[in-house]
């Protein structure tokens, strides 16, 4: 049911991320620099704008500067099953690919959520690989797929593409079980001094 609202709010929510547009300023890049990683693998994405993120949830908390902007998106999203996990998750974002651009192959880290994509702005030319599969994706019609699997994405068209992108709990897991999940996390976050390396 919660899918079926969001898909039903894309004009809303599309609505919103335009007036958001107008202000390039209000995207930075996805993968910015942390002093505290290794800087490791392919790093033509690092500080790079051409995949930005306009943030409504980063490591679990509100965005409450940016969710102000977008309160139909944010009402879009208020029945989504968000994996939560303190510092951590969720996170809920929209995820522009400037034109030419092609995020390398990845990996997400575990595999007890889910990526949801829900596409607002859809170039023509513009391709989704997750492992085997290769998928044009339509506006408004969202879908889920596991980001352990190796994915990458690529816009060959001269117009910039958008999704809103946010992570959910794998349904598989009880609910239980995703409470231990989540203790488990607090407790390495807490090991390593209280700053979580990554987002789940």
């Amino acid at each position: 049911p919660w899918l079926d609202k969001l898909e039903a709010a894309t004009d809303d929510i599309r609505a919103e991320l335009i007036e958001i547009l107008k202000e390039d300023s209000a995207f930075t890049p996805y993968i910015e620099f942390n002093p505290r990683l290794p800087q490791t693998g392919n790093l033509d994405m690092l500080n790079n704008p051409a995949w930005s993120a306009f943030y409504l949830w980063k490591h679990g908390e509100l965005v409450a500067q940016n969710a102000a902007r977008c309160p139909m998106t944010v009402n879009a999203l208020a029945d989504v099953p968000f994996a939560r996990v303190k510092n951590r998750s969720p996170s809920a974002l929209f995820s522009l690919l400037r034109p030419g651009a092609h995020i390398p192959p990845h990996t997400g880290e575990v595999n007890t959520r889910l990526i949801c994509h829900l596409p607002l702005v859809v170039p023509e030319k513009r391709r989704f690989r997750v492992g085997n599969d290769t998928r044009a994706v339509a506006e408004g019609k969202a879908w889920v797929f596991d980001d352990t699997i190796e994915h990458e994405a690529w816009n060959d068209s001269d117009r910039t593409r958008v999704i809103l992108l946010f992570e959910i709990w794998r349904p598989e897991l009880t609910l239980e079980e995703r409470a231990l999940v989540s203790a488990m996390f607090e407790a390495i976050d807490e090991y390593g001094g209280g700053q979580p390396p990554v987002p789940i």
